[in-house]
């Protein structure tokens, strides 16, 4: 579990096709602090950690399946993307995000980008099936990220990015067509499901 607040900001160093996607990502965390087998979300995909590294940076390798490819936005890394990195939540942890499992739903496309002041508000479309779990004031993962929702227009809602997060996370550099790893709230799914069969 994961709660959405980014703690850095991961560098793809290396992809290699096997028989899954094999990663390595450069990091500023502590490889000694890492286990084999830890989960990292990486832009927002739980990943598992596989090997570990110090040189020429820390780093750490993933295996990322067929299946997660095609189901995320993994499929456009190439070396030298930035990624959204955080570390599985311990117990005890502050929780200043919304809770996040790291499973993306889908893929949303950012269909605007407008400055307002010195925050950015980013306009996304949910991709079909999901726009019902999204609400004003809740809360989604986009790339890893605890948001709070500003508006909804039918599968259209929109995000505002207050300076700091633009600068401690990749939201400082997107642009209208851009693809990003969704997760709807788990809440919004139970009670979904609640009203479905309840």
């Amino acid at each position: 579990m994961f709660t959405g607040i980014i703690t850095d900001i991961g560098t793809v160093l290396e992809l290699e096709q096997r028989g899954d996607l094999r990663a390595r990502i450069g990091t500023a965390y502590d490889v000694d602090g890492i286990d084999l087998g830890a989960s990292i979300a990486c832009d927002g995909v739980c990943l598992t950690v596989i090997a570990l590294g110090r040189e020429p940076q820390n780093w750490f390798d993933v295996e990322i399946s067929a299946e997660t490819v095609g189901a995320t936005n993994v499929g456009e890394w190439e070396q030298g993307s930035l990624l959204n990195l955080e570390r599985a939540l311990k117990v005890g942890d502050e929780l200043g995000g919304h809770i996040v499992s790291g499973h993306v739903d889908g893929v949303a496309e950012i269909v605007g980008v407008r400055d307002e002041g010195d925050s950015t508000r980013v306009t996304f479309r949910a991709p079909d099936g999901f726009a019902k779990f999204i609400a004003p004031k809740g809360s989604v993962a986009l790339n890893g990220t605890s948001l709070t929702v500003n508006e909804v227009d039918g599968a259209d809602f929109g995000i505002n990015f207050i300076p700091h997060t633009k600068a401690e996370t990749t939201w400082g550099d997107v642009a209208e067509g851009d693809r990003i790893n969704l997760e709807i709230d788990t809440m919004a799914r139970y009670v979904a499901r609640l009203r479905e069969y309840g």
